[in-house]
């Protein structure tokens, strides 16, 4: 055994069960050791963004961590902006990154870079194996460190010398840490102070977006107390018999003309909400004037217990409102979200679970999608768009028997187009859709909003994508999909009808305005 196969094995023996790769010289002992560990699936992504956001859409939906393989600082620094949205999303993820050997990285050859401070900002644990013994227990160590509590990405530097030295140490087995529940005299203090508020909210984050959350979150609601959650959320389970969270508004201003009057913000897994961006002469925390907030649970706490437990302080009903089911009518005439949104609602079965990386398209389609069969909605924690495709990757292979929708905005699907390649070559039940506005609309929003002024003939080269256009069909066709084109509400509606009638790869462009 050399340190690799005490990586990989100790990987497996604490149920890491897929790689996520993009691998150089200095990871070959590891792709090596991957044909001796057939309990580690290995999946070939062209772009490391790819393979960060595979990981990231595998641990959300597995609710334990996929491993990646990087190349060096740079290879981490490709996937960096996919690894922040699993940091936002709180995901369990373990990177290893390849280094040189120790001995070589006084020469500063042409990879030579902080490894260490590359991965630093996205992750909450960064080690380097610097002898073949010491890589298996670090291993185990950066599987705990990745569930946290608050959970996120563990980052495990393996040198070259490292993964092919001999060692006969392997890394222990560890069990996902349990998180705590605050305090009872907190949850005392909270429903103290609901009872006593005109207008209270309760604010819902990533980890109190579940099952059980959402259970507890609809007993509040019985009781008369307003339930939201943040705008993107991690996975929300949404659909026919759930509870339906209202959602909090994207732009500033909007979000403080719903929140007028509220008296209490209770913050349940999440902070203090905060505008996406500055704008002139607009507030940056949303939070009206005279508003208390009160944290119940923070990210590294119970948050659905905590919500269950303040449910019964308040003495809040079991039965809860939950969403019927109301599918659209079939839609016709001019193609747009609305439209497109109706036909997904239409067709998509239930447990089917969407990425969604629309960009100004996304709105209406979750709207749309309400009350659609029982379903999974995976969202842009961090921001960072070109999350779609990789999103989706990861959750196919994390959930083999489940169709999955990856919604993806047109400039936003060519960060990361790669992944239609492994969507190909993994034959996975994954449709891919894709807006084609032919421009960055949100940054034509965008503009106005922070009167930077009116765009010319320069500005508007930079929000503009149709000269050239992108062919999508001939694009995702040369990568290995089966590809169609839509022009109207009814051939979308019929190919949307298709795809979540056919397993494997599909891919759709919708051609909207």
């Amino acid at each position: 055994m050399n340190g690799a196969d005490a990586l990989i094995e100790t990987l497996a023996d604490n149920g890491v069960e897929a790689c996520f790769a993009n691998p150089g010289t200095s990871e070959m002992q590891f792709v090596v050791a991957l044909d001796r560990e057939p309990r580690v699936r290995p999946v070939l992504c062209l772009f490391e963004g790819v393979a960060t956001g595979a990981a990231d859409g595998y641990g959300r939906m597995a609710g334990k961590p996929a491993a990646t393989l990087l190349h060096l600082g740079p290879g981490y620094a490709n996937g960096g902006a996919n690894l922040h949205n699993a940091r936002r999303a709180g995901t369990p993820v373990v990177n290893v990154i390849g280094d040189h050997a120790t001995y070589h990285r006084q020469y500063d050859a042409p990879l030579t870079s902080d490894v260490a401070g590359w991965a630093k900002p996205n992750s909450n644990w960064v080690k380097s194996a610097d002898s073949a013994d010491a890589v298996g227990p670090l291993a185990a160590e950066a599987v705990a460190a990745s569930y946290g509590p608050p959970g996120g990405c563990a980052s495990l530097i393996l040198p070259a010398d490292s993964a092919w030295s001999p060692t006969t140490v392997k890394g222990p087995r560890i069990a996902p840490p349990t998180r705590a529940m605050p305090a009872a005299a907190a949850i005392e203090a909270a429903a103290r102070a609901v009872r006593a508020a005109a207008k209270p909210v309760v604010l819902l984050g990533n980890p109190a977006v579940t099952e059980q959350g959402l259970k507890a979150a609809g007993r509040l609601s019985a009781a008369g107390v307003r339930v939201l959650n943040d705008t993107f959320i991690a996975r929300q389970p949404r659909g026919a018999g759930r509870f339906s969270p209202d959602r909090m508004m994207y732009f500033g201003e909007q979000a403080m003309m719903d929140l007028a009057g509220a008296d209490l913000m209770v913050l349940v897994g999440t902070s203090v909400p905060v505008a996406f961006f500055a704008y002139p002469d607009k507030p940056s925390v949303l939070v009206p004037d005279g508003c208390r907030t009160l944290d119940l649970a923070d990210k590294a706490q119970d948050a659905a217990g905590a919500l269950a437990a303040l449910a019964d302080a308040l003495g809040a009903p079991e039965a809860i409102p939950v969403v019927d089911l109301d599918l659209p009518d079939a839609p016709t005439g001019e193609l747009n979200p609305y439209a497109i949104g109706a036909s997904i609602a239409r067709h998509m079965p239930e447990g089917a679970i969407i990425s969604d990386d629309a960009v100004t398209a996304g709105l209406p389609i979750f709207m749309q999608t309400k009350a659609a069969r029982p379903h999974d909605w995976l969202a842009l924690t961090g921001g960072a768009i070109g999350q779609g495709v990789p999103l989706a990757l990861g959750a196919a292979v994390a959930c083999p028997d489940r169709k999955v929708l990856s919604l993806n905005g047109d400039g936003a699907a060519m960060y990361t187009v790669q992944g239609l390649w492994s969507l190909a070559r993994e034959n996975l039940d994954v449709t891919v859709v894709v807006f084609a506005n032919h421009a960055y609309r949100i940054l034509n929003i965008e503009l106005a909003r922070t009167g930077a002024g009116n765009a010319g003939p320069a500005a508007r080269t930079l929000l503009d994508l149709g000269d050239p256009r992108i062919d999508w069909v001939q694009v995702a066709g040369g990568l290995g999909l089966p590809a169609e084109r839509c022009v109207s509400a009814e051939s979308f509606d019929q190919a949307m009808a298709r795809a979540m009638s056919t397993p494997g790869p599909r891919f759709i462009e919708a051609a909207i305005r």
